[in-house]
């Protein structure tokens, strides 16, 4: 399956038909149903976990996380998300030689009626970056991150605001957004999907669920990020572990093994980076940097996912939060307990001190970030530099 990359920058999303073909829809559907039965056995005390830290959920959206739950008959429900159509798509349009799926849910109906949720984006922020430095690092380099609903039945509930991914809100938005958040927005489309249907599209669109019902809803909710493409991902981190691959087929334990050793890589190269800054080596600084963020505008950005990094990894290491449960310390930093392995893996590399002085010299960076939308404007890769000369 071949798609234009320009269109997904242009419109923020793409549309698909088909993208399970038709002669696997009733086999998938069928999989992924005995995996909601065993789901609900889980929920209900029935059955232990297999992979407990893949848990996640919500009453008005159960989400299935589908490697907690795989099992070695229905791994076709994972290894669908190697497939062409998928993997191979979200590779074109992070224009990456490389890709990985970093989740892998799947989204149902609730048992009760909760009605439309919020108008909301799925990125930015204080623990990532301002909307605005995501957006412009897209626009100059390549994407981060695609994410995917793939219903297995005829489903319309997401609707997106088309082009909204490259800009902040506007002021009428906003002004709508704080009076009626769960109501269409002016622009507002809805993606009406066919069963096997998908639509591709940024987490950093306007987006709205407009309706939890007790519908039945069935939908292959998936997201990538590149590896060896220009940007370094703004979701970095992985909702899977490898002990899951146990049920897959050589080929696809083989294809997440090569997934994992890529991050390991990445995760030393995140370590280089961090002990360049606390040895104030600009120079390795800077070919650290162009490894992790290979396009040159707005590498900036980088700097700034990393600096929120090396803030977590010294909330994780102070003696209140060090000592919680998984759950608790996730929740403490801001973080989900499936994904909070990358923090804790580097801070694991350094000592109290270190992490101390890595938060020190990151200060002046965060002391600039005023906003959870705009970047500042004053202070880049050289202020940052210059800004070490501020601490010991």
């Amino acid at each position: 399956m071949q798609v234009n990359p320009q269109q997904w920058i242009d419109d923020g999303y793409i549309i698909l038909r088909q993208v399970v073909p038709p002669d696997r829809l009733e086999s998938l559907r069928a999989s992924y149903e005995k995996l909601v039965e065993r789901q609900h056995q889980i929920w209900a005390g029935e059955l232990e976990w297999d992979e407990p830290i893949g848990m996640d959920y919500k009453a008005k959206q159960p989400r299935i996380v589908l490697n907690s739950v795989v099992d070695a008959a229905r791994a076709e429900t994972v290894e669908f998300c190697l497939h062409d159509n998928t993997l191979g798509v979200s590779r074109q349009i992070m224009q990456a030689p490389d890709a990985s799926p970093t989740a892998m849910f799947f989204m149902c109906n609730p048992k009760t009626h909760h009605g439309p949720d919020r108008w909301h984006r799925d990125s930015g922020g204080r623990r990532q970056a301002p909307l605005r430095g995501l957006q412009e690092d897209m626009l100059a380099n390549t994407p981060a991150s695609v994410q995917w609903n793939i219903p297995l039945y005829d489903d319309d509930v997401l609707w997106i605001v088309p082009g909204s991914h490259r800009r902040a809100n506007t002021p009428d938005e906003d002004r709508q957004l704080a009076e009626k958040r769960r109501v269409p927005l002016p622009g507002g489309m809805q993606v009406k999907l066919n069963a096997g249907d998908g639509v591709v599209y940024s987490n950093m669109i306007l987006h709205w669920p407009s309706n939890y019902s007790t519908k039945l809803r069935r939908v292959i909710h998936l997201s990538y990020r590149p590896f060896g493409g220009q940007v370094y991902p703004y979701s970095a981190y992985f909702y899977w572990n490898l002990r899951f691959t146990r049920h897959l087929s050589q080929a696809a334990r083989a294809q997440f093994e090569h997934f994992a050793q890529l991050s390991a890589e990445e995760h030393g190269h995140v370590e280089a980076f961090f002990r360049a800054v606390l040895a104030r080596d600009e120079a390795a600084f800077r070919a650290e940097l162009a490894v992790l963020h290979p396009g040159e505008a707005a590498r900036i950005v980088c700097v700034v996912l990393l600096s929120r990094l090396a803030t977590k990894i010294y909330e994780l290491r102070t003696p209140e939060i060090a000592s919680l449960p998984l759950n608790a310390r996730a929740k403490a930093v801001g973080d989900q307990p499936t994904s909070l392995y990358l923090a804790e893996d580097i801070a694991g590399r350094f000592s109290t001190e270190e992490v101390e002085l890595l938060r020190q010299r990151f200060a002046p960076l965060e002391s600039s970030l005023d906003s959870d939308v705009e970047m500042p404007a004053d202070f880049g890769v050289d202020e940052f530099v210059t800004s070490w000369g501020q601490h010991k």
